[in-house]
């Protein structure tokens, strides 16, 4: 048995509910681990809430590390007893171990610790795809400008690093000064407190007017028309969260009037379709880490247990960096 935090119904950090559960053994293709720290991410709030549907009951999670206790048949790249590391669906990581499939599980380098490899795996493989495969039409080169909302969270504090590796600059906006101060910290070449700032004028004056070739957007609706308003023509709107709420439907035509917009809805697990795709993402994640190109900063740590207290600090937004659940 092993303890898991499992939901029978849709709603409130309430619902989430510490049960045991048979663990049992991995089929073909699948591995079993044991977790020595797990991840904490805002899609588990969306999958919590019922915003992204999921049969119930559920077990939440969606991120881990831990080692290898079992293979099942024709999984060749781990063996028992590897350190491993892994964003994956379907959901189940808030748990001492589970059984799942191999294809998106990676071996974590001995120079990445498992609580690193817990939080960065779903936040590190994001801006991995963000930046390195979501693209305005013209690319992205050194030198031009972007901009990214919610810079001080998880993803966020990855892409601020990341962006400078690739001499990109960085415009963030985030819901305080402090942590407006931490995204600059992290890489970012500009920071707007968007609660007391409008953060369409101030991109305008840093770019001269011109604009911004793409904004990473997971805030949704509350900065959807903002971040259209502030690409340059062709830009693109890459869409990824919806932490505000669902953007509302709207007419094609006004990407047009704002300049022959692009507009993408991004999801990390159209990138990570097979196994080879998610090793190449995954190396690319290692070897920044590993470099100290990107550090992973965690700054909230809870047990399994208080999982609920974890939930409500992230929809209050009273987190930054990365959050990891302790089994």
């Amino acid at each position: 048995m092993t303890q898991t935090i499992q939901i029978t119904q849709y709603g409130g950090p309430e619902v989430m509910q510490l049960v045991d559960l048979p663990v049992g053994e991995p089929g073909p293709g699948e591995i079993r681990i044991r977790h020595e720290a797990i991840g904490l991410n805002y899609i588990d709030v969306y999958q919590r809430t019922g915003l992204y549907g999921n049969p119930l009951p559920l077990n939440l999670g969606m991120e881990g590390a831990g080692i290898v206790e079992a293979v099942g048949e024709g999984v060749t790249h781990l063996q028992v007893g590897d350190r491993a590391a892994y964003a994956s669906n379907p959901p189940g990581s808030y748990s001492q171990s589970r059984v799942m499939p191999a294809k998106t599980v990676c071996k974590l380098p001995d120079a990445i610790s498992f609580e690193t490899g817990a939080a960065m795996m779903l936040k590190g493989l994001t801006a991995q795809y963000l930046l390195k495969k979501t693209l305005p039409a013209e690319g992205l080169q050194a030198g031009d400008f972007v901009l990214f909302h919610a810079a001080a969270g998880g993803v966020g504090l990855i892409a601020c690093q990341w962006a400078r590796e690739l001499g990109l600059q960085l415009i963030a906006t985030a819901g305080s000064d402090a942590k407006c101060r931490l995204a600059l910290e992290h890489g970012a070449t500009h920071a707007i407190n968007y609660r007391t700032e409008d953060f369409v004028a101030r991109v305008k004056a840093i770019t001269g007017g011109a604009g911004v070739k793409v904004v990473y957007d997971s805030v949704g609706k509350d900065t959807f028309e903002g971040s259209l308003n502030v690409l340059r023509p062709f830009g693109l709107l890459a869409s990824f969260g919806n932490a505000s709420g669902p953007v509302a439907p709207f007419a094609p035509g006004v990407l047009g009037a704002k300049g022959s917009l692009y507009l993408t809805r991004a999801t990390l697990f159209t990138h990570m379709s097979t196994r080879e795709a998610t090793q190449k993402m995954a190396d690319d994640l290692f070897a920044v880490v590993i470099s100290g190109a990107v550090k992973i900063r965690i700054d909230q740590r809870y047990p399994l247990a208080d999982v609920a207290r974890a939930h409500t600090e992230l929809e209050a937004r009273n987190t930054t960096g990365c959050s990891v659940l302790l089994p």
